[in-house]
């Protein structure tokens, strides 16, 4: 009989977790994201309303401490330049990750501009749970709609073994006029810290 118990009060949990975290996905795939503000490394304001001008923005969630952000910093450095003068703007966000060891750039190594989002209201808010994670954001009239979350490409390890660049065919898509293609793709990375 304790068993039982134990095993039913165990599905109920799941269920219940499985629920939420389908909520979350809901609450943002799909959905418009009116604004959202993070502070810069100066302790100024960023808004995303101040990008609507924008044919696209791209938020991507990173930690220095995290192997796959470090990875990953070249090949966004680039695509934020080549896609600046698109009309597509790009955000970086710094979250902790559940790594104890402190983040550094090592020599040589390309450094965005980051902004901070401590309290975990953009990361909630867009349903992201790894770094390096994208969400590309389109401008509507009633604020941002998610195009796309998730990977940024294929192959977090080596840029020379990539066979699909996610983010970018989803940015060429979105500034087609076109849809997104794919909406969804898992990020392998460090889990972020709540």
């Amino acid at each position: 009989m304790f068993l039982r118990r134990i095993s039913i009060l165990a599905a109920v949990v799941l269920l219940t977790t499985t629920l939420a975290v389908g909520v979350v996905r809901a609450q943002s795939s799909g959905n418009t994201i009116t604004d959202f503000t993070l502070k810069t490394a100066a302790n100024a304001d960023v808004a995303l309303k101040s990008y609507a001008n924008k044919k696209a923005v791209v938020v991507v969630f990173l930690n220095p401490a995290c192997a796959f952000s470090r990875l990953y910093q070249e090949r966004l450095a680039a695509l934020s330049s080549s896609y600046r003068g698109k009309g597509v703007e790009f955000l970086f966000i710094n979250v902790p990750i559940n790594l104890d060891a402190p983040g550094t750039t090592a020599p040589g190594e390309v450094e965005l501009p980051t902004l901070t989002d401590a309290s975990h209201q953009v990361s909630s808010l867009l349903g992201v749970s790894k770094t390096a994670e994208a969400v590309v954001l389109e401008p509507t009239a009633g604020g941002f709609a998610i195009r796309y979350r998730g990977a940024i490409d294929d192959n977090p390890q080596m840029s020379g073994n990539v066979q699909q660049q996610y983010l970018k065919q989803v940015l060429d898509n979105v500034l087609a006029g076109r849809p997104a293609g794919v909406a969804d793709k898992r990020a392998a990375g460090c889990l972020i810290k709540r």
